[in-house]
């Protein structure tokens, strides 16, 4: 069965999950490491993990797989559920894959990096609106992928 994991703490799509979420019959997986309002739905599951570094992660990693979906901003933890066989979209809508997540830690890394040493300062660009809308159109693609080949 196709679950669908949030990794919660920052994501800014977690209404529009609900909802594509409710249109296709899809469980869904809340997690967090605090308490956090979810819509009062049996197929929507509010998981919330002891505080600690990669709580959250370590129970998302542990249980999406193959015919799953993960939602996250944390490019690691990515890594960790395509190895399991998942699927994992980026908010933005970025899909996270194979060929892709190599380059993308070694981007992460880097940056990092640079904006230790001061070379960089300040964050991403805000979240928009077409963020939000390739969010969808994406999570939908791959629902649907999953749908028609089971992974």
């Amino acid at each position: 069965m196709l679950d669908l994991y949030i990794d919660a703490d920052a994501c800014p799509v977690k209404s529009e999950v609900y909802r594509v979420a409710e249109r296709y019959g899809l469980q869904v997986f809340v997690v967090a490491n605090n308490w956090m309002r979810v819509p009062s739905d049996p197929m929507i599951e509010l998981v919330m993990v002891a505080d600690g570094l990669d709580v959250a992660d370590d129970w998302i990693a542990e249980r999406a797989g193959e015919g799953d979906i993960a939602i996250t901003a944390d490019i690691p933890l990515a890594a960790r559920c395509i190895k399991n066989g998942a699927r994992v979209l980026g908010p933005s809508g970025k899909p996270f894959t194979e060929e892709s997540i190599g380059d993308v830690l070694a981007t992460r890394n880097l940056m990092t990096e640079l904006r230790e040493t001061g070379e960089i300062q300040g964050g991403g660009r805000p979240f928009s609106k077409q963020d939000r809308s390739r969010f969808l159109q994406e999570l939908d693609k791959a629902i649907q992928a999953i749908k028609r080949t089971g992974r």
